[in-house]
């Protein structure tokens, strides 16, 4: 009996482990988990007291070419000694390794470990240290071209609100604010002085999910999203997720403020970036929305509805979009 056709499999992780001891030189005594499946697949890889993170890359994805574009700028920014998790080399120098799935071919890099833990909330220290290493990438990153998406208005708006539309009616009061908020938010962005905007290469999931903190240190994992476009797009993300995990306003005021503070204290932020932080943060929940509808079929069907869709309209994109764009 032939094989049935599947659209995702999950690779095995006793058998990645083996491949990985052989491809990277690691011991026979290495092991191999599933930490997490999503939009990319991740294993935790042990060998000793050595850790390592193993990303297998969803069919269709990310291109070979993208990839490594990601790992270039992982390159630049670890040659300059901003805390980040990098991409290794095998025993023959090459970055990428490729395995035949049921679905098809499908890419896998091992990175750097990210020592520390996940952390939903934390001191404002810790914030200023993240405004810092942000402000840091930027400098290295500011006029820097990735052979990657470039985040135009049509990527972040345009396109995600029709991915929206597969799985919440437009004839909807939620559909009906994001139709509404969308206009206004291009509108926006069409007044946007560019010259007084830094533009370049940026992470664009920095959030509390992707940094691990040990005590005062702080890495800054998964570029999985890199890609060009305004700089201050990182700044705002942030931002919007403090308001997301601070519910007591004073603290996310006293967090935020760390945190701009920490990033003013290697860059400044231009009064034209710093006035459009709240348009490109309500932007963002579009963009990540349209994520989550485009990749219903392997990763959000565990979660994604229309009941879903509402409660997070309603509680998080309207919130906000009410509580910075008054009138």
């Amino acid at each position: 009996m032939s094989s049935f056709p599947v659209i995702n499999s999950t690779l095995s992780a006793t058998h990645i482990g083996l491949f990985l001891q052989d491809c990277y030189n690691l011991s026979s005594y290495t092991s191999c988990s599933l930490l997490k499946t999503g939009i990319n697949d991740s294993y935790l890889v042990v060998d000793g007291a050595e850790k390592y993170v193993f990303r297998i890359y969803s069919l269709n994805w990310r291109t070979k070419k993208e990839i490594l574009e990601e790992i270039r700028l992982l390159n630049l920014l670890a040659g300059n000694h901003v805390p980040v998790s990098f991409a290794l080399v095998d025993s023959n120098k090459n970055y990428i390794q490729e395995f035949s799935a049921p679905e098809g071919n499908r890419y896998g890099v091992l990175f750097s470990f990210a020592r520390g833990e996940k952390l939903l909330n934390f001191p404002a220290t810790v914030h200023y240290k993240v405004g810092e290493i942000m402000a840091k990438i930027h400098q290295l990153t500011n006029n820097l071209k990735l052979e990657r998406v470039n985040y135009s208005p049509d990527v972040i708006l345009v396109n995600s609100f029709e991915q929206l539309k597969k799985f919440i009616s437009v004839d909807t009061e939620e559909m009906g604010f994001m139709g509404s908020t969308q206009k206004h938010l291009l509108s926006e962005l069409e007044k946007v002085n560019t010259e007084a905007i830094r533009q370049g290469a940026v992470h664009l999931d920095i959030w509390f999910d992707n940094l691990s903190i040990d005590h005062d240190m702080v890495t800054i994992f998964d570029f999985d999203f890199c890609g060009n476009g305004w700089l201050c797009y990182d700044i705002a993300y942030y931002i919007l997720q403090l308001h997301s995990t601070e519910k007591d306003e004073n603290e996310c005021k006293l967090k935020t403020e760390a945190f701009l503070n920490g990033y003013e204290s290697v860059c400044l932020i231009s009064d034209e970036e710093r006035r459009l932080l709240p348009v490109l943060g309500v932007s963002l929940y579009f963009f990540y929305l349209g994520i989550q509808c485009q990749r219903f079929d392997n990763w959000s069907n565990a979660f994604l509805n229309e009941v879903y869709l509402k409660r997070f309209i309603n509680l998080l994109v309207k919130k906000y979009f009410e509580k910075n764009n008054p009138g």
